[in-house]
Formats: structure tokens, sequence, C-alpha cells
């Protein structure tokens, strides 16, 4: 039987394309437009939130969210070895160091006991990162954050949707962050959004990325301003995708459910751990494969021959050139070994419940 699977790619359908139509018809193409304020208007309502600010990109999300709380060079930002590039690149934007903890061997998410081990008087914010969709223990992390008095820049780019105790992730902290680009949950081609509960920093952020241009239409900027503006376009396809969350978190669940089905009585594979009352938005869902014989390259190679792509997890930071310069022996241990041994299955919404089950049951058959 000829199959088609995916890995990341977006879902898109005719909602999809009669939006984008609208936008055009409507001639907003670029950074004001009426499905502009209406997505910021629905992801407020959606995170019960005060106020969001749609972005270019979760990465410019990041980045304008540092600067708004005055984060620069001198500071410390206490990050997660293991994420996304996209999580650290936005501290050198603004001069600040990161300084890195390790993750939990089963969360995948930094671990609170170190985030208090590295505060020093240096020390202004904490960028926890809910790792492929799984809530970081926000409970521990605020705690310790509002005990020295520090910013909480949640990234959710890749939890939407995902809870703790019925409270979204990206609104227990000062300000949080999510991403569209093409592989997210849902996506607007591009494009992120920054969400926050305080009116003054969130409006200032909103202006700020529109090149901090003055209200009466004229041409005046009192202050240096960004291009990180979403514009109506991608604000269209995003619409139309957040209209269809619902149903891709539904599908998203389903498949990590057949995945736990198929592999969870498998010698040497885990599932990433959740924490109490905490809910994942299983952006991907990920294995790790302690198995001696058998190497990571060799699975994925198998696999792929039997037309089933796979990715590897997040490297460590700290191993590229940039920030070579931060590791230390024995510190990340849990973080090498979950890199050594993780792989991210197909998660995409295109791919059916059948093909879920063909992939659980290959995997199976391979490591049985």
């Amino acid at each position: 039987m000829d199959r088609k699977i995916d890995f990341d790619v977006p879902n898109i359908s005719n909602v999809e394309k009669e939006y984008i139509l609208k936008a055009l018809d409507s001639r907003f193409v670029s950074t004001i437009g009426p499905h502009l304020n209406e997505f910021e208007e629905k992801f407020t309502r959606y995170l019960k939130c005060k106020k969001s600010a749609a972005t270019q990109s979760g990465t410019a999300a990041l980045h304008i969210s540092l600067y708004e709380l005055g984060i620069g060079p001198g500071d410390e930002v206490i990050v997660p070895v293991t994420t996304f590039i996209a999580s650290i690149n936005p501290l050198l934007y603004v001069g600040a160091k990161p300084v890195f903890v390790d993750v939990d061997e089963e969360t995948w998410n930094m671990l609170p006991d170190q985030i208090e081990q590295a505060i020093t008087a240096k020390t202004k914010a904490i960028i926890p990162v809910h790792l492929y969709g799984n809530p970081c223990d926000m409970n521990a992390i605020m705690k310790i954050a509002k005990k020295h008095n520090l910013f909480v820049i949640e990234d959710a780019t890749e939890s939407l949707g995902a809870h703790i105790d019925g409270r979204f992730t990206g609104t227990f902290g000062d300000m949080g962050c999510f991403s569209f680009s093409g592989n997210k949950t849902i996506t607007s081609g591009d494009g992120g959004m920054v969400v926050g509960n305080n009116h003054k920093q969130m409006e200032h952020i909103k202006y700020l990325i529109n090149q901090a241009k003055d209200a009466t239409g004229g041409y005046f900027h009192s202050e240096v301003g960004f291009k990180y503006g979403m514009s109506n376009l991608e604000a269209a396809l995003g619409l139309a995708q957040f209209s269809r969350l619902q149903e891709f978190l539904d599908k998203k669940k389903e498949f990590s459910e057949i995945y736990k089905e198929e592999l969870s009585d498998v010698a040497g594979v885990k599932f990433q751990k959740l924490y109490d009352k905490a809910v994942s938005s299983w952006w991907l869902t990920c294995i790790t494969v302690d198995r001696a014989n058998l190497q990571l390259t060799d699975i994925q190679e198998a696999l792929m021959k039997k037309g089933i792509p796979t990715k590897r997890f997040f490297v460590p930071i700290v191993e590229f050139p940039p920030y070579k310069n931060h590791q230390k022996e024995g510190a990340f241990d849990n973080a090498y070994k979950i890199y050594h041994r993780g792989l991210c299955l197909p998660s995409t919404t295109v791919n059916s419940l059948d093909d879920t089950r063909y992939i659980g049951r290959t995997i199976k058959e391979l490591l049985t």
C-alpha cells in the first residue's frame, strides 16, 4: 500500500484559502488590517490574558520581550541547555549573558533546583522553555522568580494549548512568547505572538514592533523601533488556523496515545513525562531509546526505508560555536543523555491515525 508520511508540514485546507482571499480582497496586506486586530483579540481571549501583540516570528517575540523588560549588557538570564537555538540567540541580540542549566531526564525541561543554584547578583530573568509542548514546572519556577525578584519570559513557542491545572502556558510569567512558523501546531506562514498582563508594557511593545511610529499618522519616531509587526495577510492565515486549533490539539493527543499504546511495553523506550496537573500540547511526540545494541542513526535509516521520517532531539546549545565557552564538564549530563537517545516521531496533523499506528507498529517490530 502506498503511504505518504510527513514529519512536520502544515495542515492547510479550504478554510485557510478563504481567509487569505478575504485579506487580499481587503487590500490590507501589510502591518495594519482587520485580520491582525482580530487575531490578537481572539488569542487574548483564548489564553485569558490582558493583551497580545502579533510579531514576525517567535524569535522576534522573545527579542522584543527582553528589550521591553530592560534586559541588556551585564545581565544574566537563566535558560535550559536543551532547546531550539531561537530561545537563546535573542539574549545575544540585547547583549545579555545566557546561563545554562541542565534539564530533567524524564520531563526534558529545565530543573528548578539548578535554576536557584545559578542565580547571581547579575541575574535578571529566567526563560523556561516548554519543550515539545510539555509544560515546565511553572509553580516552582515562579516561586523562585518571586523570591529573587526576577522576570520570567516563557518560551511557549512549542506549547500553544498546553496548560497546568487549567492555566495556559505563556500566561504564568511576565511575558509569554509563541511561534506560528510552518512546523508549529498552527501557522501564519511565519509569525509569533507576545502576550502579557501589564497593559502599559504590551502597548509599548505594539508601538515598538511597528518602528515606534507616532500614532498621528506622520513619520515621527520617538525612539528606536523594530520592524517586527505581523502582516494582515499572515494574520488571516493565522486566524484560519486558529479556528482549527482544537481539531489539531485533539489529533496530536490521539497520535501520542497511539504511540504510547504501541511502544510503552518495548524495552528501552520511554516517553516524555508530565508534571502533576500538566497537559501537553504534544507538538511533537518523542521517545528516548536506550538500547546498547542499536544506534539512533541505524534506527532512523531503517525507518526511512519504510517511508517514516524522524528527527533527532535538539543538540545541547553549548555544542554550537557561539556558546562553546559555556561548556562545563558534567554540568549537562541529562541533556547529553537524552540527546543521544532521543527521537522525534512524525506528529503533523496531515498524517492519519492509521499512519500513526503504522509508524508505531514499525518501530515496535524494529526494536523487538
